[in-house]
């Protein structure tokens, strides 16, 4: 009688595991149109244009592709684009984990503003990002003029691009990192520090 007693509840407890929450009991029907619609819509966004672009890359052959790919012009793109990348990557990770760390560990004033300027590029448009660095370090910008009297090119110059790549995408680390540092907890850090660890070694 005793052993049947916890068999009975492993049973209720299985069928209570298996039961779906009542606001995904949608019918057959509503679930294959819900995902049809994503489907549909990663294809016409995502899938087309990737493949359209394949398509005409190779529409003339090999030759010719390969003959486009070597003319200086594109070359000097893809190396600009690869400098662009080798600058804001390293950077953007750098500030991504600084202020992931800095949220999810620490309680401090600004908190808050901290998270709100995370997501600021988010909500502003790239064409406004771009006339915000045209009034900042323009020639008729805020700090424009002394650039020029100083012979350092921001603007329509490969930095002005970093910055403008940065800016874009900056939040995309933090915003990865800070969920997976509040589902970690605090408990790793404690147990280095009452073991003595201090500074770097704790974060590592």
């Amino acid at each position: 009688m005793s052993g049947a007693v916890p068999a009975a509840a492993a049973s209720q407890a299985a069928q209570v595991a298996h039961v779906r929450p009542k606001h995904l009991n949608e019918s057959r029907g509503v679930r294959i149109l819900l995902i049809s619609i994503a489907l549909l819509f990663v294809g016409l966004v995502v899938v087309l244009p990737m493949l359209t672009v394949i398509a005409q890359s190779f529409r003339k052959g090999w030759e010719t592709y390969a003959e486009a790919i070597s003319d200086p012009d594109a070359i000097s793109a893809l190396r600009l684009t690869l400098t662009v990348a080798v600058v804001a990557v390293p950077l953007n990770t750098l500030f991504g984990a600084a202020a992931a760390w800095a949220i999810t560990k620490f309680k401090f004033r600004g908190k808050n503003l901290l998270i709100t300027l995370i997501d600021l590029p988010f909500g502003v448009s790239p064409v406004i990002s771009g006339m915000v660095y045209i009034l900042l370090f323009g020639a008729q910008g805020l700090i424009g003029p002394w650039l020029m009297e100083h012979d350092y090119k921001i603007v329509f110059a490969t930095p002005g691009i970093i910055l403008a790549t940065m800016f874009v995408t900056f939040p995309f680390v933090a915003r990865e990192l800070i969920p997976l540092m509040e589902t970690q907890g605090v408990q790793d850090e404690e147990a280095a520090v009452s073991l003595g660890a201090k500074g770097w070694r704790v974060f590592f």
